[in-house]
């Protein structure tokens, strides 16, 4: 029995809104509580509604030829969509598909599990092959050209006619409730797609501004200094121990004389977003993934004032960061010498003493990439060794483990992270008597673990929680190093953000460029002498200079 493609298309509408939206309809609940009079009815409209726009979206994009690979299409993709929002209720916005393009084999594989083959096969290939076997009917140009129009009508009668008998429900739901149109699947999906090809890929030919052309450091600095600027993934500032968490998460640093900022936020909720962020001038304001191509970043006007810059990466690269100076890729064995299940964070710093040994002038500022607490797979996050908080979850299915599970994995990998970061503070303490010696600590941004229902991160900003906005952030300074522990002390509880990192860094490395901006700085006020004329040193144009209390 042959079916005509418009029942095709109507069929395979119904059919994804039915077994697709299980997150969509299960947040709208949550909002228009089934309780309440007439949400049972704007539910329908909304199941009605979005059967409409599937439909109208395929009646105008398929052809004789491209209807069933269309189909096939949405039934694949939706179907993993599905997994990932019914079990870590995240969603699919442009962010996300950057995420998923940008991913490597390694973080791709912590996320197969038995329950996403079930999803892609029950929902994926299954329905898939049915589309591929059923015959459709052939009839003349004409016929089918008046078939598409009359589709394409019923479509629109489908979406118009919910709107306007439940209107007073629709103006809240676009207005006051933005946020539930991104659990739709896979329309959101498809509208995600075209938001990252229109902001990345259908550009011409990248050229990188130059910026900072002014950056150099004065003559008169003598001393070389030896910063380790660590980026972590996924530390949430309220597992730190010394955050003041109930567990001992951070022993080791507990022993050190470090500075935790907790008050600190990320400019993203994703790596590919936050990391070009926190080392671009742009700010989160006025940051794009667009904008942070096309321009320089902090690291390119380091190395312009004579800086010896060095990326080392085990985690999936440096997101354009590092395109510009010396990068060394730890994530396998060829180069990470510390390898078991994975390659280990401390293997980035097997032969960096004999880096530091080879510069034989200049200061140095060198770049860790960690794996840190990379989801879904805490377990996978560290030495067996760091198992201290048990039972921990062995499984990248968190829906498998209890919250305490969970928890006691992730809360390793922050043990771990811990030691991690003692091991770079004792390779600084070894170069105290010939460098200036610092290490800043930042997470590009923070981690759910369950808490409403929502696991791992890259939640839109808007909406996403707190935990995934909170971030972890140390700082050390060695005994060399001229600067007011105490006033960096009184004014850690401040407010901060990875908009600072820029200024801190330009601050620190004591690099002047009109670009500096030391209220930004978080260390200014600290590495600074008290004026005697009551006007602190000035820099170009009476511009704040970066100043020390050292003999430079």
């Amino acid at each position: 029995m042959k079916l005509s493609t418009n029942k095709l298309i109507f069929s395979s509408a119904i059919f994804l809104v039915l077994f697709y939206n299980f997150a969509f309809f299960q947040n709208v609940i949550g909002v228009y509580p089934l309780g309440e009079r007439n949400n049972l009815f704007f539910l329908v409209s909304l199941a009605l509604g979005l059967t409409g726009v599937i439909a109208l979206l395929l009646s105008l994009l398929a052809s004789r030829f491209t209807t069933k690979p269309l189909i096939v299409l949405l039934f694949l993709t939706a179907s993993a969509s599905s997994y990932f929002m019914n079990n870590y209720s995240v969603v699919i916005d442009y962010i996300m598909i950057q995420n998923i393009l940008q991913t490597n084999v390694r973080e791709a594989t912590d996320l197969f599990s038995l329950k996403l083959f079930l999803y892609i096969f029950f929902l994926g290939i299954v329905p898939s092959l049915l589309v591929c076997l059923v015959p459709l009917e052939r009839p003349p140009l004409r016929k089918a050209i008046l078939s598409r129009f009359k589709m394409i009508g019923i479509s629109l009668l489908l979406i118009l006619v919910p709107l306007f008998l439940f209107s007073r429900f629709y103006a809240s739901f676009f207005r006051e409730h933005q946020e539930l149109r991104y659990y739709t699947n896979p329309t959101y999906a498809i509208y995600s797609v075209h938001k990252y090809v229109k902001k990345n890929l259908a550009t011409s030919a990248v050229t990188v501004q130059a910026i900072g052309t002014d950056a150099k450091i004065p003559d008169t600095d003598t001393d070389r200094e030896l910063i380790i600027l660590v980026v972590g993934e996924a530390a949430r500032a309220d597992r730190f121990s010394l955050n003041g968490y109930g567990r001992e998460t951070n022993p080791l640093l507990g022993q050190e004389e470090v500075i935790f900022y907790p008050d600190m936020h990320s400019c993203d909720t994703s790596t590919a977003t936050s990391v070009p962020c926190m080392f671009s001038n742009l700010t989160r304001a006025g940051f794009s993934s667009k904008k942070a191509k096309e321009r320089e970043n902090v690291l390119d006007i380091a190395q312009r004032a004579g800086v010896n810059v060095l990326w080392r990466d085990n985690n999936s690269d440096s997101k354009g960061v590092a395109l510009r100076v010396p990068y060394e890729d730890y994530q396998g064995p060829a180069r990470n010498t510390i390898f078991d299940a994975e390659g280990r964070d401390e293997g980035m710093l097997v032969g960096l003493q004999n880096y530091i040994d080879a510069r034989k002038s200049g200061d140095i500022l060198i770049v860790l990439h960690q794996m840190g607490n990379h989801g879904p797979a805490y377990y996978k996050r560290y030495p067996q060794a760091f198992e201290r908080f048990t039972p921990a979850c062995q499984s990248n299915q968190l829906d498998q483990c209890s919250p305490e599970e969970i928890g006691n994995a992730y809360d390793n990998a922050i043990l771990y992270t811990d030691y991690f970061l003692s091991k770079v503070i004792g390779l600084l303490k070894q170069n105290d008597k010939r460098f200036e010696t610092a290490m800043v600590y930042m997470s590009d941004h923070g981690e759910s673990l369950g808490e409403f229902g929502v696991y791992l991160h890259g939640m839109p900003y808007m909406m996403a929680p707190e935990t995934q906005k909170h971030i972890a952030a140390v700082m050390w300074f060695g005994a060399g190093f001229e600067i007011d522990r105490n006033i960096l002390r009184q004014q850690a509880g401040r407010k901060y953000s990875q908009d600072n990192l820029f200024h801190t860094v330009l601050g620190i490395m004591e690099i002047q460029t009109e670009l500096y901006n030391p209220q930004m700085d978080i260390l200014s006020e600290a590495h600074r002498p008290q004026p005697e004329n009551g006007s602190y040193p000035k820099g170009k144009e009476g511009k704040p200079g970066v100043v020390k209390t050292s003999s430079r």
